[in-house]
């Protein structure tokens, strides 16, 4: 029976797959409607803008430059108490090697030396200026002859070549001459270079 003769007869039929099944006698229940769907446009908006910055950095600069001409005016006191120590102890020299590159950077090795033969640091300590943010007073601290040593290494690292550290880096090495009361650094810059040829044939 076709569909149309299906119809003709008062019957009805249903749809399954690719097939049709008829139902004979019976009528067809209405197609559920589907539910309306409203569907609301909204505007993009910007956001909205920052307000100005109310940092001053001028005054922070001034700031920054105040803070680090206090440090240097601290340094020459602790390199002296640094050869002091060092020179109580009997420690001639001191080495302290360093390497950095990718942003990384650290002192690999400190070492002392009393003329050739390399030599223990005794377990003393001595007192070490430092200054920090948050205060505006001088800190006495009490730090081994080597803690102050990596200190002031640091710290002449920044003062000299502030970045070593970064990029392809650097890689050194400083001498601390407790006979002579002098600091020699020796500093190796990393860097990638191109050359250029050109030809015509």
């Amino acid at each position: 029976m076709t569909i149309e003769s299906q119809r003709r007869a008062g019957g009805s039929f249903e749809l399954c797959g690719t097939r049709e099944i008829a139902a004979v006698g019976s009528n067809l229940p209405p197609f559920p409607k589907f539910p309306e769907i409203s569907m609301t446009y909204v505007e993009p908006t910007l956001a909205a803008p920052m307000p100005p910055s109310s940092i001053d950095f001028a005054q922070v600069f001034a700031a920054q430059a105040e803070q680090s001409a206090r440090i240097d005016a601290l340094r020459p006191a602790n390199r002296d108490r640094l050869f002091d120590g060092l020179t109580a102890a009997g420690i001639t020299h001191v080495t302290v090697t360093f390497d950095g590159e990718g942003d990384s950077g650290q002192i690999d090795s400190i070492g002392g030396w009393c003329g050739d033969k390399a030599v223990d640091f005794p377990a003393v300590e001595i007192p070490f200026a430092a200054l920090t943010w948050d205060s505006p007073e001088v800190e006495m601290r009490s730090l081994s002859l080597e803690d102050v040593v990596e200190q002031l290494a640091y710290n002449f690292l920044s003062d000299a070549h502030g970045g070593w550290e970064n990029n392809d880096g650097a890689y050194g090495e400083f001498c601390f001459d407790a006979s002579a009361r002098s600091i020699h650094l020796e500093f190796n810059e990393r860097f990638t270079s191109s050359e250029l040829f050109t030809h015509e044939f």
